[in-house]
């Protein structure tokens, strides 16, 4: 009497628990349900699945990830315990081995979700997305990079928008990038930020990855072109192709290194200034030398471009 006691309360303890979950039980997309737990660790959650209103007097069967269950389950509409990260892939069939009818793929995600392992931390101030722009021209691209434990994650979802609007994206060939075009015109003062978040999901645990953003904080001018020494120690360029005109709207500003022979644009200076004409004369003695140019939006302040450089030496200049 005392064990059948127990069971009764624990029955009840257990079903109390699961429907106190109820609410975290959300629709992210069509056939797609999350489930969000405090902790995987202990975590028995019954979600309900629903087969279809068209099958609601036909003999239904379910599977998990193409596997039959034991005990068999069916029904139209049905619930299955979940516990900690077993979710997976429920499907629906006409019979025991009949044809497919409908399927819900459930996946687990922490909330608040502050442990994330399927994508690498860029850097704490970047985070796990980087976003770049040549230019105001509205498109703009988004990376990120699979941790070595998570190579096989697929992104399940992307949305891109500003103020309420969305802004249509097309996911990279290797799901590790997505492109955005934003309607707003490059004329316009930015008066709210971008908000971009990725689904992504390896097996049944489901991360979300959020970055906000101006466009003006993300744009990197392209490498500046034609570098060419045009006289005596005077070096030019043009502003690349890419870059918003009229450039007296869209200013940028130039940083030139002269940097010792043999060394990298980040190599020790002899010689740096941030000038705004397209032109500079290096004043240095030396003979040999590398000189290094590159731009940034000068009003703005976002990334600088990548080095463009010429090596002189006794042979002569390579740009």
């Amino acid at each position: 009497m005392g064990a059948l006691l127990l069971m009764v309360l624990y029955a009840a303890l257990f079903c109390a628990y699961s429907d106190s979950h109820q609410d975290n039980i959300e629709t992210l997309m069509d056939n797609v349900v999350v489930l969000r737990v405090p902790q995987v660790l202990g975590s028995r959650v019954y979600v309900p699945l629903t087969c279809g209103e068209a099958y609601q007097d036909q003999p239904v069967f379910w599977k998990r990830n193409g596997m039959e269950l034991n005990p068999p389950l069916e029904g139209n509409q049905v619930s299955v315990l979940v516990e900690e990260m077993s979710g997976g892939n429920y499907t629906c069939h006409l019979g025991p081995d009949g044809e497919y009818l409908n399927h819900t793929l459930i996946l687990i995600q922490l909330d608040p979700d502050n442990r994330t392992v399927i994508l690498e931390e860029k850097s704490p101030e970047e985070g796990h997305i980087h976003c770049s722009t040549p230019n105001y021209k509205g498109a703009f691209h988004c990376t990120w990079k699979r941790t070595q434990t998570s190579s096989n994650a697929a992104v399940l979802l992307v949305k891109a928008e500003r103020n309420l609007e969305k802004i249509p994206c097309e996911l990279d060939a290797d799901g590790s990038g997505v492109r955005c075009q934003d309607a707003t015109c490059p004329f316009k003062e930015e008066q709210d930020r971008i908000s971009l978040t990725i689904y992504i999901h390896s097996y049944a645990r489901l991360e979300a990855y959020t970055k906000v953003f101006y466009l003006r904080e993300i744009v990197r001018p392209d490498k500046l072109p034609n570098l060419h020494m045009s006289s005596d120690k005077v070096f030019s360029w043009n502003l690349p192709d890419s870059w918003e005109r009229p450039d007296s709207f869209f200013r940028l500003q130039f940083q030139v290194k002269v940097v010792e022979h043999g060394h990298s644009c980040n190599g020790e200076v002899m010689a740096e200034n941030t000038i705004d004409k397209t032109q500079y004369e290096v004043t240095i003695k030396a003979k040999k030398y590398v000189f290094c140019v590159r731009a940034q939006d000068k009003y703005a302040k976002g990334p600088w471009s990548h080095w463009s450089q010429c090596i002189v030496n006794k042979q002569g200049v390579t740009c």
